[in-house]
């Protein structure tokens, strides 16, 4: 083709929208052929487009494969060169009829047609004018349609010149923000007079979608064309100017950190070649090594490395170094598959808790049973959650220690005393300043093995306020079913716990929440008796203090009777740490004389212990000398393990009234009015003659007033005191009883059956009345007490009285 066949071309609008490049081999003779006159109406082939609209006065390339399309196109060529060319409504149909398409195209001639490989055909063409569809002639072989050709007005006024000049500045804006957009194409914009012909320009030019496309296309009008276009070219501007501002923000921050990535090279190559080592590079190295020693979880492994990779691409100076390393830290030193081995010697394990611990023999038992059941089946079997339940000083947390070394496992500890942060158990989030994992987490960290025994103190001292409740964070880590995946705010990974063995302990359990207690099994520790405080004195108090205070056995000794009277009169406790505290003011005592090279007694008698720990503090025995009316004594439960606690009754003229004094609770007064129902309704079988309760007051008191009492147990001695005082008849003093009444005179069951009996065994009792269902409850009690104690057991009010009160004849001192 000749360049003047070429700018005749281009004169009569061939232009290439897409690519802004003129066409190429386009006949010599096509420069007249494209415009000679037609008729209006025309017969011509049609070929569907997809994903495109051709505007008229522009040169297209077009790719034809679909065996209707290339018909059409072989018959076009085989007359004049001109089809017909609509867009399709929706391009993913393959062979569309006469509802698939638009009703209004363009005709377009054909220039040039090639085969290619692929069995694809290449065509160039330009396109003449608008047409309207007006029929369908034939579907088969290809489509075929009758036009009508649409001629447009032309008008050149002010306004329209005005519009031009707009849609030119709009195009120019874009031309320069996109860069898809061809400078040519504005180029030829500029010269282009007719405003029809530059909104086709225009419109084919920009990336805008087949329906805006076929909008300007069936908008005949150039003005309302030009007015349609400069909106597009608004919006278009919109976006583009958006994009621009993003993409300068996003190669700011590209610019800025390759600046500092080339910097940081060009450091790291300076370092190398003076012999310097980079020093995070050579941390990263040292991390990546941790890592893949540490034998974690591939879970866990996964987050690390991800963790690094972060790490090795920061700047120094970053902030969040310091929190991804302190993250990594954790997960490295916290065990993941080191375990200690578990002894399952059993005969010496056993052997190691007797030498440790004497007595106890509930808690030691269910150990040697877990050692025995790990060495049969150490595979299937599940770690126990124990909880050791009792008052202070009796040994819980001691012999936690001892069942570690009998287990041969590390042992670590930690205190809920307290605490009332959920996040003290399960951590914080790495987004606060200064997180860090919870106690769990910490604890594992420094026991170092992955099966340790675990010893959670107190933990019915656990509280709640508005940061949540740690004991319910504590129901997972209890729960044999969750705690294998045990999940840490900080960590982030699940910590498999399953392997731990926990004891916790408590003084009582009515605080614990009944979900937590309901993971636990529940081991009681009771109060000792005289002699088994004497024996663990013996084996281990005195030897522990005198090794403490820098004595031994042969510079001081203790004397049996010693030792019995500082239980009897210096302490009054369910446990032994108030003993030992006296034992070591003893040890002290002589360890100063020692040391100031005074004589020292070799030997502590009872009656020398006033000379080193004072006047007794107690009154051992007793608590009543004489049989006395309208005085009951209750045994009662308390945390330090069990007490005596006399009712006394006294009857006074009056108006009926009833009054209770000593700080009792509702429960406990609740007793006192079933007593007097008791004593009112069967006033004639008790032997209460002459009494008129309307004019009698009556006045309940249990001494230690300051001290709050409360519970159902002490009905049976609130009635015994009350029918003692109405009946006159005394109370046996070395009597104690325990159990709540029914207003038919029925004596029903109660709790702490140990520590009550205990309590009267410590006080010097001789006979215990007892409820009737708490008979089973007596295995539980050691045989010396069995021995020195008389136990009645009873289920009827009566009963309790024909024990408790002497006869009428043998009245003693009166009240």
């Amino acid at each position: 083709m000749s360049d003047n066949d070429m700018d005749r071309l281009l004169e009569g609008g061939g232009f290439l929208a897409v690519s802004g490049r003129r066409a190429e081999g386009i006949p010599q003779n096509l420069g007249e052929a494209i415009f000679e006159q037609t008729n209006e109406i025309a017969e011509y082939p049609l070929l569907p487009l997809r994903d495109t609209v051709i505007f008229p006065h522009m040169v297209t390339p077009l790719f034809v494969g679909r065996d209707r399309s290339l018909r059409a196109v072989e018959a076009a060529m085989s007359t004049e060169g001109t089809i017909v060319v609509v867009a399709q409504k929706d391009d993913e149909v393959q062979e569309p009829g006469p509802d698939d398409l638009y009703t209004v195209g363009t005709e377009m001639t054909i220039a040039r047609m090639w085969h290619l490989p692929d069995g694809m055909t290449n065509i160039w063409g330009q396109g003449r004018r608008r047409v309207e569809i007006l029929d369908f002639m034939q579907v088969d072989p290809y489509i075929k349609v009758k036009v009508r050709r649409i001629v447009e007005p032309s008008e050149k006024s002010l306004s329209t010149q005005a519009l031009m000049r707009a849609v030119l500045a709009l195009f120019e804006k874009c031309v320069q923000l996109d860069r898809n957009l061809p400078e040519d194409a504005y180029v030829i914009a500029m010269n282009i007079d007719e405003p029809g012909w530059l909104a086709d320009l225009v419109a084919s030019a920009l990336n805008i979608d087949v329906e805006k496309r076929q909008e300007v296309l069936e908008t005949i009008q150039p003005v309302v064309r030009l007015q349609r276009l400069s909106i597009l070219l608004a919006q278009e501007l919109d976006v583009l100017e958006l994009e621009d501002r993003i993409h300068a923000q996003v190669q700011e921050e590209v610019d800025k950190s390759q600046r500092e990535y080339f910097l940081r090279q060009q450091m790291k190559a300076i370092q190398t070649e003076l012999g310097e080592i980079d020093g995070q590079f050579q941390e990263v190295n040292e991390l990546k090594e941790k890592i893949a020693a540490a034998e974690m979880p591939e879970e866990v492994r996964l987050k690390a490395e991800k963790e690094l990779d972060r790490l090795s691409s920061m700047p120094v100076a970053s902030p969040e170094v310091s929190v991804i390393r302190t993250y990594l830290d954790w997960l490295i030193e916290l065990p993941w598959s080191e375990a200690t081995e578990d002894n399952i010697d059993i005969s010496a394990a056993a052997k190691a808790l007797d030498d440790s611990h004497y007595g106890l023999a509930k808690a030691k038992e269910r150990i040697l049973e877990y050692m025995a059941v790990r060495k049969l089946a150490a595979e299937k079997m599940r770690s126990p959650i124990l909880c050791f339940v009792g008052p202070p000083g009796t040994g819980k947390t001691s012999l936690g220690k001892a069942i570690a070394q009998a287990l041969g496992r590390k042992f670590v500890r930690v205190s809920l005393g307290g605490i009332r942060d959920e996040a003290e158990i399960r951590g914080h989030r790495r987004t606060y300043v200064g997180s860090m994992p919870g106690r769990i987490i910490q604890t594992m960290r420094r026991a170092g093995a992955i099966n340790p025994l675990f010893m959670l103190d107190e933990i019915d001292k656990v509280g709640i306020d508005f940061r949540g409740d740690p004991s319910a964070a504590l129901l997972e880590v209890l729960d044999p079913e969750q705690n294998h995946a045990f999940s840490d705010h900080y960590l982030d990974v699940n910590y498999d716990l399953s392997k731990v063995m926990f004891i916790t302990t408590a003084n009582i359990l009515d605080p614990v929440p009944p979900a937590l207690r309901d993971r636990m099994e529940v081991i009681e520790f009771p109060g000792y008796i005289e002699e088994e405080k004497l024996e663990i004195a013996r084996r281990f108090l005195v030897p522990r203090q005198l090794m403490e205070n820098g004595l031994d056995e042969t510079r001081l000794h203790f004397s049996d009777e010693a030792l019995r009277q500082i239980i009897r009169e210096y302490t009054y406790e369910a446990g032994v740490r108030n003993m030992e505290r006296e034992i070591a003011n003893i040890c002290r005592k002589v360890a100063r004389r020692v040391a100031d090279g005074r004589q020292v007694p070799h030997r502590i008698t009872a009656q020398s212990l006033v000379k080193h720990l004072g006047p007794p503090q107690f009154t051992y025995g007793l608590a009543e000398k004489e049989d006395e009316i309208g005085v009951a004594m209750s045994v009662a439960w308390t945390e330090a393990g069990g007490d005596i606690m006399p009712v006394e009754v006294i009857l006074m003229e009056g108006k009926g009234s009833l009054m209770l004094t000593g700080q009792l609770g509702e429960i406990m007064q609740e007793s006192a009015h079933a007593a007097l129902s008791y004593a009112r309704s069967h006033a004639r079988e008790l032997g209460i003659k002459g009494r008129d309760f309307d004019k009698l007051d009556i006045h309940i008191h249990v001494p230690e007033g300051a001290i709050p009492k409360d519970g159902p147990s002490a009905g049976i001695t609130m009635s015994t005191a009350l029918i003692s005082a109405l009946a006159r008849r005394p109370v046996r003093h070395d009597v104690g009883m325990t159990g709540e009444i029914t207003l038919r005179g029925r004596v029903l069951p109660i709790g702490g059956f140990k520590e009550k009996v205990l309590s009267a065994h410590r006080a010097g009792l001789k006979t215990v009345i007892l409820p009737k269902r708490n008979e089973k409850d007596m295995i539980e009690i050691p045989n010396k007490v069995k021995r020195d104690l008389e136990f009645i057991f009873v289920e009827r009010m009566d009963e309790v009285l024909a024990v408790a009160l002497l006869p009428a004849q043998s009245q003693g001192k009166r009240t």
